[in-house]
C-alpha cells in the first residue's frame, strides 16, 4: 500500500496531478485544498497518499497532510460517500470547519457542498458526529510548505507532548500553534517549550 510519495511534480491540474518518483509516474486525484499549496510543475513535492482498492478499481489520492488523508478515509468509509464526494467535501471546507459543521448539526453549511442535499447532510451528521471531534481541533501543517528538518522537529515535538500524556489531537494542535509562533528555524527545544503553553 502506498502511503507517501516524494518526487517531481510533472503535471499539475486542479483535480489530478502526476508525480515522478525514481522514474515512475504516479497519478493522484487531489482536493482543491491540496492543489492550492502545490509548488510549480517541475519542482519537488511530497504528499500523503490514500490507496483506494475496490473490485477492479485501483486509484491513488494525494493530500497535503496526514489529517486530510485521515478524514478522507473516514468519509469514504461512511455510507453513501464515495471518493468523488470525499474530495468535494475537502475542496469545500477546511478539516476543522467541516468537523465543526457536523458537530454543530449545521445542515445549511453542509448542503452548500456540491452533491449534498438535506437528507445526505442529515445522514452525515448522524454517522459522523462521533468521529469528528478529533478533527475539529486539528490545525494541519501542509507538507508542501515545511522543510525536512522542520517536519522532523514537528513530529518529535508532538511525540514529546504525547509522552507527557497529551492526547494526540491536543499535541498536534499545540505544536501547530507553536510552530506558527516560533517559525521553521526554531530549535526542537524552543518548539516544545512554546507548545507546552498551548496544551
Amino acid at each position: 500500500m502506498i502511503e507517501y510519495l516524494r518526487g517531481k511534480l510533472l503535471v499539475k491540474d486542479a483535480e489530478h496531478i502526476l508525480i515522478e518518483v525514481n522514474g515512475v509516474g504516479y497519478g493522484l486525484d487531489i482536493p482543491l485544498s491540496t492543489y492550492n499549496v502545490l509548488p510549480r510543475a517541475g519542482d519537488n513535492v511530497e504528499l500523503f497518499v490514500y490507496t483506494y482498492v475496490r473490485d477492479e478499481a485501483f486509484r491513488l489520492f494525494g493530500f497535503q497532510s496526514e489529517e486530510e488523508r485521515d478524514i478522507f478515509e473516514v468519509l469514504i468509509n461512511t455510507s453513501g460517500i464515495g471518493p468523488k464526494m470525499g474530495l468535494g467535501i475537502l475542496s469545500s471546507f477546511s478539516i476543522g470547519d467541516f468537523a465543526t459543521a457536523v458537530l454543530n448539526k449545521d445542515l445549511g453549511a453542509l448542503t452548500r457542498i456540491p452533491g449534498i442535499g438535506k437528507k445526505t447532510a442529515e445522514r452525515l451528521v448522524i454517522e459522523l458526529k462521533d468521529k469528528m471531534e478529533r478533527f475539529s481541533f486539528r490545525q494541519p501543517l501542509a507538507l508542501a510548505k515545511i522543510g525536512d528538518a522542520a517536519r522532523q522537529r514537528i513530529r518529535e515535538a508532538i511525540a514529546a507532548l504525547e509522552a507527557l500524556d497529551c492526547k494526540p489531537y491536543v499535541a498536534s494542535r499545540a505544536v501547530a500553534k507553536a510552530y506558527k509562533i516560533v517559525g521553521e528555524d526554531a530549535s526542537l527545544e524552543s518548539l516544545i517549550k512554546e507548545s507546552l503553553k498551548h496544551r
